[in-house]
């Protein structure tokens, strides 16, 4: 049996770091406590008076975070992609950002006609600042280059910049609070072609609660903020991973993007 020893300094951060990427935030007691066996404090009745006036006064609302409506004020204002980022980086509306290390905006060429939108950022996106750079933006590089593109010729987003707790789904209070951001970003790419990433990112853009199986593959005209544009939702890179076999329905997706590419005349 190994000997109990204290952890070293490397070995604190470690476990550190594994908490945060759970999502845990907040300490407790080394030993468990009974709630339920405590007894709740003896009620005071206030004076007539403090009681009346207790009684009179509005409960208090507790805070709800961002206002969508003023994330769509402060998006409208941004003329650049640049204005954009600097905008995001101070709104303190979605509560994301509190538990994210940084704002991780987009990657790829701005003046690109393909955009791809993903769900939200990973741990390793979430380190470097970038969208898919950990092991699915690996394979998404691979997947890109089999129809002859790369990062130079594509613009990639998320539906939510900033990574959820433990890698959690964005809820969707928080999605409405990003949104905002995305439309404007879409509007200031422009591109031609838009290809989302996963689930949740289609059923965002595409404002539906359908499934990626049923929809995946075929391209629809979609309103993104002010911009339309042909969309076609895809099987995210992370459930390919996890379900190698998935590749040859997002190989077909690939090749009706290249297809699409040639009809329009995109290089």
């Amino acid at each position: 049996m190994a000997e109990d020893r204290p952890l070293n300094h490397d070995e604190m951060l470690s476990v550190l770091e594994w908490y945060r990427a759970a999502g845990v935030d907040v300490a407790v007691g080394e030993e468990p406590v009974d709630r339920f066996a405590q007894r709740p404090p003896a009620r005071v009745t206030p004076p007539a008076a403090v009681a009346s006036a207790v009684a009179e006064r509005p409960a208090p609302m507790l805070p709800l975070g961002g206002d969508p409506g003023e994330a769509r004020e402060l998006a409208a204002r941004a003329q650049s992609l640049d204005e954009l980022e600097a905008i995001l980086g101070s709104y303190d509306g979605c509560g994301l950002k509190l538990r994210a290390t940084q704002l991780v905006f987009a990657d790829g060429n701005p003046q690109a006609q393909i955009m791809l939108i993903g769900e939200a950022p990973g741990a390793e996106e979430d380190r470097q600042g970038k969208p898919f750079v950990g092991k699915s933006g690996q394979l998404l590089d691979r997947m890109l280059a089999a129809i002859g593109l790369d990062r130079t010729k594509v613009y990639i987003a998320n539906t939510v910049p900033w990574r959820p707790p433990g890698n959690r789904a964005p809820t969707p209070e928080e999605i409405a609070l990003c949104l905002p951001f995305l439309h404007r970003q879409v509007e200031l790419v422009a591109p031609k072609l838009v290809m989302t990433l996963g689930g949740p990112a289609m059923q965002t853009v595409f404002q539906t609660s359908n499934g990626i199986i049923k929809m995946r593959g075929k391209w629809s005209e979609v309103s993104i903020g002010n911009h339309k544009v042909d969309a076609m939702p895809t099987l995210h890179p992370a459930y390919l991973l996890r379900n190698p076999p998935a590749k040859q329905q997002a190989w077909r997706d690939l090749l009706s993007l290249k297809l699409k590419m040639i009809g329009m005349g995109i290089a």
